[in-house]
């Protein structure tokens, strides 16, 4: 119950210092310069004074985000179990996987929308570029890091290669696929709102957070532009705290990264 307690207090307080800090930092700068960083006060005032815009750019930024997310869970889980195979095919497809990664999204973004068009599609495929590779990473990891002597074990039982893959494998990889899905979890909305600000489009009232903050930023807007980064924060805690919970509910009966106690 302490440690409880502790895990909500000392985030709290530590958000309570930064913001005295920035409060500080904030009353410190000059007339001239305190533009360049908003109050907390102003960056408030901004919230609720563009609550409307935030929040249809928020939701919108959700979809692409949750759609590419969901993307690269589905294509990450298939291609772990082919890398899984053998270590020639891992060989083989490991560098196209790299380059998939290091490109940079404002170049792939173009290609986005020449293929599919401005907007959610292009937003989805550019945050699956940016979540995709941490999942397929560390799901393939757990796969092939399985305990040596169960492997041993099951084929001493002559267990086949599926029944080996699915009772063996695939739960032992389970803490592996979760770290990569947290990961995935930070990046998604980051990417959504980078992938909104090369192929985003304010048609139908489709522009994202990343489309936004570009308007914010041409109109000088910067408590505006602060809000937007704290909506983007927000989007991002909140799909964490989904992975958080469906791990947990997965590995705390068993698994040594959660504390459980034995009935």
């Amino acid at each position: 119950m302490r440690r409880a307690l502790l895990q909500i207090i000392l985030p709290v307080l530590t958000a309570a210092v930064v913001i005295v800090i920035w409060l500080a930092i904030n009353l410190g700068l000059s007339d001239d310069t305190r533009f360049l960083l908003p109050g907390p006060g102003a960056v408030m005032d901004a919230f609720f004074d563009q609550q409307t815009e935030l929040g249809r750019a928020a939701w919108n930024t959700s979809q692409g985000a949750l759609l590419g997310f969901g993307l690269a869970i589905g294509v990450s889980v298939l291609a772990s179990l082919l890398l899984s195979l053998s270590p020639l095919v891992r060989s083989s497809l490991y560098p196209l996987l790299m380059a998939l990664q290091m490109t940079p999204l404002p170049i792939l973004a173009p290609i986005c929308v020449l293929w599919v068009g401005a907007g959610l599609k292009s937003v989805a495929l550019l945050t699956f570029v940016i979540a995709f590779f941490p999942l397929v990473v560390n799901t393939t990891q757990g796969l092939i890091s399985t305990d040596r002597n169960l492997v041993e074990f099951f084929n001493l039982c002559r267990a086949s290669r599926w029944q080996q893959l699915f009772h063996l494998r695939v739960p032992a990889a389970l803490p592996y696929f979760f770290t990569g899905l947290r990961i995935a979890a930070t990046l998604s909305p980051i990417g959504a709102v980078v992938a909104d600000m090369n192929a985003g489009t304010s048609a139908n009232d489709g522009g994202g957070l990343g489309f936004q903050a570009v308007i914010y930023a041409s109109q000088a807007k910067y408590a505006a532009l602060f809000a937007t980064a704290i909506t983007t924060c927000v989007l991002g805690f909140l799909l964490n705290a989904v992975v958080l919970a469906l791990g947990w509910f997965a590995l705390h009966h068993w698994h040594d990264s959660y504390e459980r106690r034995d009935h």
